[in-house]
C-alpha cells in the first residue's frame, strides 16, 4: 500500500513538473493551468460561500497535495517546525468544534528522477468532500473569514516567509473518478 502511494505521489510530481514547464506533448500544451482555479471561483459565485464551504458540498474523497520548496536561509529546525505545525492541523483544524480533516501524510522528496524542481517536503491531506476542502483552503478562493479555517490560515501565514519564491505547489483531485476505467481495463486484460 505504501509503495502504491509513493508511486502515485511520484507520478503526480512528474505530471505537475510537465504542466509547470508547458508539458512534453502536444496534448498537454492545450491545458490551461489556471482553469481549475477559475472554475472554482465561478462555482463559488454561483452557489454562494455558505453552500460552497458546507461539509456536504460535493461529497467524496478529495486528496489535497502540497509540496514545499524552502528558501536557502531556512534551518532544519524550522523545517521540522513546519512539519510539526502542518501535522497538528489534523486536530487543530475544526469546524463547529469538530475536526474535519480525515488524514494528513508527509514525507521528504526521495524520487531521484530529477523532476522534483527542488521541492523538499510533501503533504497529502484527505477530506470527505469538496466543501471541507474549500473551507480548509480559504484564501485566495474564499475571502470571507467566517467561511474558512483560521488554524489553516495561521499555518499559511507562518510558512509563507519560509518558502522560496513560487515555493508551494498544490494539486487536488477527487479519489475514485477513474476507478471504473481502471477496473474495466484490468478486467479486459485478464480475459
Amino acid at each position: 500500500m505504501l509503495n502504491k502511494k509513493l508511486a502515485l505521489f511520484s507520478l503526480l510530481v512528474t505530471l505537475m513538473s510537465q504542466a509547470v514547464c508547458g508539458g512534453t506533448s502536444p496534448a498537454s500544451q492545450n491545458v490551461d493551468p489556471c482553469s481549475a482555479a477559475d472554475r472554482l471561483k465561478q462555482e463559488l459565485a454561483t452557489v454562494g460561500v455558505e453552500r460552497f464551504t458546507a461539509p456536504d458540498y460535493k461529497p467524496g474523497l478529495i486528496r489535497h497535495i502540497v509540496l514545499f520548496r524552502y528558501n536557502g536561509a531556512v534551518s532544519s529546525e524550522q523545517k521540522e517546525e513546519v512539519i510539526r505545525r502542518f501535522l497538528a492541523l489534523r486536530t487543530l483544524a475544526k469546524r463547529n468544534g469538530r475536526t474535519y480533516i480525515l488524514s494528513i501524510e508527509t514525507g521528504s522528496e526521495i524520487s531521484g528522477e530529477g523532476l522534483d524542481q527542488c521541492l523538499e517536503q510533501g503533504f497529502i491531506v484527505t477530506f470527505k468532500s469538496q466543501g471541507d476542502r474549500n473551507y480548509y483552503v480559504g484564501q485566495p478562493v474564499v475571502t470571507d473569514s467566517s467561511f474558512y479555517d483560521p488554524a489553516h490560515q495561521a499555518f499559511k501565514d507562518f510558512v509563507g516567509p519560509l518558502l522560496d519564491q513560487n515555493g508551494a505547489l498544490v494539486f487536488d483531485f477527487s479519489v475514485g473518478k477513474y476507478k471504473d476505467i481502471h477496473a474495466r481495463c484490468s478486467f479486459q486484460g485478464s480475459q
